[in-house]
């Protein structure tokens, strides 16, 4: 397999830091090493990777933008470039990390008592639990505020029934950051694996983030102490404070798809001969190369002030929403240019543009659909809100 080639074209690199820099390089080399050779076989048989997740604790990418409690304390451009690495090599190891980190361990971190954070953190940051957040439900995707998931006081403890859908590590998961209305209030809840009345299901028959554990978490008569309470937790902010983590992380983590798709596609028309000569010399496959090209240099410089911004604590969601929406949708049209450019053996396991592809259908939905981002951005250029 030849080296991995990243995009660099207007020298982004030169305006690291030198601690970023080691950052980004130490998680590539990683995702070369250990992710792309197995990854695959993993896609082919809808499993993830395990053996992975106490290396993504040593290596301190759980969390990594977390202060304190084992986190690595890195800032939010080191933290993006960490997710930019993992989904090169694929969206499940990504979507893994990102859940653990910004759905998980950040509302504990920002929600919880000091109590919550000494038990959980720690572990988390290590690897030895493994989280999932669970807002989702069967009926309430994009309109989270209509959830029928409730909890109510019973003493020292809270009642909790529902279900929720689309949970990433549900069926592995340790601990569950679960959203529920508390008489009409949503609030936050750690529930731990093994709670009675806590149940999950394996969602199976995927075509995309195949090598991801996709669930159903269930909750029937599930009785929670009082203690397990996120109490800064209190109406749809809190959950939306925790998306807008995680798709920060998502805008930085489809570029590494759309890098890898275009690595892939540009090398391939270089070696792949037709009409006695390589592909690339054709104007139709150049033309498609530059496109590509160029959409992931954009999308760099977005994500690169993205990043700076939130680290000068001036980040804004809608600003997230502008990148997570352009860079997935990027992402996505070059992962099908580039299973196009293969031909045939764009569909084969034996290169990453199709798995890629499959990948990012489900990125470009969840964490907000592309047309939720539409509309959120509508309402910051007109001052009205369309889905209301």
């Amino acid at each position: 397999m030849e080296p991995y080639e990243s995009v660099d074209f207007f020298g982004i690199e030169e305006l690291l830091s030198e601690d970023e820099r080691l950052v980004q390089h130490s998680v590539r080399e990683f995702v070369s090493d250990k992710v792309i050779p197995d990854i695959a076989e993993h896609f082919e048989k809808a499993t993830f990777p395990r053996d992975l997740i106490p290396q993504l604790g040593e290596l301190g990418v759980l969390g990594a933008n977390l202060e304190g409690y084992g986190c690595a304390g890195l800032n939010n451009v080191a933290y993006g470039l960490i997710m930019q690495e993992l989904e090169r090599g694929d969206s499940g190891v990504r979507s893994f990390v990102s859940v653990q980190g910004a759905l998980v361990m950040y509302p504990i971190y920002a929600f919880g008592t000091e109590e919550q954070k000494q038990k959980f953190l720690p572990k988390l940051a290590t690897g030895e639990f493994i989280g999932c957040f669970g807002l989702t439900e069967p009926d309430h995707g994009s309109n989270p505020n209509g959830m029928i998931t409730n909890a109510v006081k019973d003493g020292d403890s809270y009642i909790l029934n529902g279900n929720k859908m689309w949970i990433t590590n549900g069926c592995i998961a340790d601990v569950a950051v679960v959203w529920a209305k508390v008489d009409g209030v949503i609030r936050g809840f750690v529930v731990e694996k093994g709670t009675p009345g806590f149940s999950t299901t394996l969602q199976e028959h995927k075509f995309s983030l195949r090598a991801s554990v996709t669930s159903e978490l269930h909750f029937e008569d599930c009785r929670i102490p009082a203690a397990n309470l996120l109490p800064e937790t209190g109406g749809l902010k809190s959950p939306l404070k925790c998306l807008t983590q995680a798709r920060y992380g998502i805008a930085w983590g489809a570029l590494g798809s759309a890098m890898a798709s275009f690595d892939c596609a540009r090398k391939y028309s270089v070696s792949r001969i037709q009409f006695g000569k390589p592909i690339a010399s054709f104007q139709l496959v150049q033309a498609k190369l530059a496109e590509m090209f160029s959409e992931i240099t954009k999308g760099q410089l977005m994500v690169h002030q993205l990043g700076r911004l939130k680290d000068q604590n001036k980040l804004r969601p809608q600003h997230v929403s502008m990148a997570k929406r352009n860079n997935c949708y990027q992402a996505l049209e070059i992962a099908r240019t580039a299973r196009d450019m293969l031909g045939a053996n764009g569909v084969t396991y034996e290169y990453c543009v199709g798995r890629h592809m499959l990948n990012m259908e489900s990125v470009k939905t969840y964490e907000g659909t592309h047309d939720i981002h539409t509309l959120i951005l509508g309402q910051e250029v007109t001052g009205i809100a369309a889905y209301e």
